[in-house]
Parts: structure tokens; sequence; C-alpha cells
């Protein structure tokens, strides 16, 4: 049985750019106070470790590209050619992997942390 969703395509629409708009504001953030410890740590005025810094920001990172799948997957729902199914897949295996390896980073990061 196949569900038409017109009636609920233009609330689709809004919560797909939401998502997307969530996604990148968690990455530009993670980035904007990445950069701000940096900058106090060269300069001295904390000591942040940069394996922190950069454990932080990976999170960021890969919490804002899961919200830009969710976004991905809701826009094929309103779309769904074989066009859009083959760049869905695309997206979402390239992003997938890409939070892997950073979540996997992540985790050595705090393994050689915890060993210190």
């Amino acid at each position: 049985m196949i569900m038409d969703i017109s009636p609920f395509y233009d609330l689709i629409l809004l919560v797909v750019y939401f998502f997307e708009f969530v996604g990148g504001l968690l990455i530009i953030y993670g980035g904007i106070l990445a950069t701000g410890k940096v900058l106090l740590h060269e300069f001295g005025k904390k000591s942040y470790l940069y394996n922190q810094i950069r454990l932080e920001l990976t999170g960021k990172i890969v919490f804002g590209l899961e919200f830009l799948i969710a976004a991905d997957i809701l826009a094929t729902i309103v779309s769904p050619s074989q066009e859009e199914l083959i760049m869905l897949a695309a997206v979402v295996i390239i992003r997938t992997v890409l939070g892997y390896f950073l979540e996997k980073e992540a985790r050595e990061f705090r393994i050689e942390e915890s060993g210190r």
C-alpha cells in the first residue's frame, strides 16, 4: 500500500530545511568553538589539549552529519526518482563512512589519553 504524501509535501520540505540548517549549524558551531579554543591555547590564556579540541570538533561534525543524512532521506521521500535514490545512497554512504572514521579516530584519542 503506497501512501500519498502530497498533503504533507510542504511540511516534509520544511523539516528537511530545518534538519539541513541544524546539521550545518552544528558543524559551524563546532568549528568556531574549536578555533576559539586553539587561539586561547596558543595565546596562553587557557591550557586546552589539542586532542580534546579535536574530540569535541569530531563530535559536533558527526552529530551534524547525522542531521544531514536525515534531511537527505526525507528529501528523497518527497521526490523518489531513480536518480534521487542513487544520489541518496551515495551521499548516505559517504557521510556514514566519514562519520565512522571520525568516531574511530575519536575513540583512539580517548584510548591514548587514558593510557597516559
